[in-house]
């Protein structure tokens, strides 16, 4: 049946990760939600999606949320699962091209932490904190370390990149790290 499973999103799956902001996808060793993907092949998720019409997303389904999200998000693998309901509530709500939009401006945001701010140790941090801060919030702390770090070497600006992280998520209420 998995065969028959059809999406064209790889950046936002079936049930509400963002793909776009995994380490995995990132390192090329993911192609995102689709059949053959490594995701695809294990996912209780995506037989369910067949057989409801090849639904997109699972908030497009007329029994969502069904009794496979009970716990969904209590648990993490290479990507948080802590925002999984709240992301699609919140596709639903906005419209999924909106939210696509977002997401397109939060993956730009992490390929430039990525790229200026990584010292080579902190690819999954900066993904996990893209993926679970708003937006709003990682524009202005992008602007303050780009500001703060003119001329650092990259394992200060990294070191201050994450403090500066830390320090909005808590206000925030948010914990940067991954729950095995």
């Amino acid at each position: 049946m998995i065969k028959d499973f059809i999406r064209t999103d790889n950046q936002f799956s079936l049930c509400g990760l963002n793909c776009g902001l995994c380490p995995y996808q990132l390192q090329g060793n993911c192609p995102g939600c689709f059949a053959d993907s490594p995701c695809a092949r294990i996912c209780p998720i995506a037989p369910c999606s067949v057989k409801h019409g090849n639904v997109q997303y699972c908030f497009e389904c007329e029994e969502y949320p069904c009794e496979k999200y009970d716990g969904i998000d209590q648990y993490d693998s290479l990507i948080s699962h802590k925002n999984q309901k709240k992301d699609l509530e919140k596709a639903k709500q906005i419209g999924i091209d909106k939210y696509l939009a977002e997401q397109t401006d939060k993956k730009w945001i992490l390929n430039r932490l990525l790229s200026e701010y990584d010292d080579g140790r902190k690819d999954v941090f900066f993904c996990l904190a893209v993926n679970l801060m708003e937006l709003d919030d990682l524009y202005s702390i992008l602007a303050e370390a780009d500001s703060v770090t003119i001329e650092m070497p990259l394992s200060e600006k990294a070191a201050i990149m994450k403090q500066m992280l830390i320090a909005a998520a808590k206000k925030k209420k948010i914990t940067l790290e991954l729950r095995r």
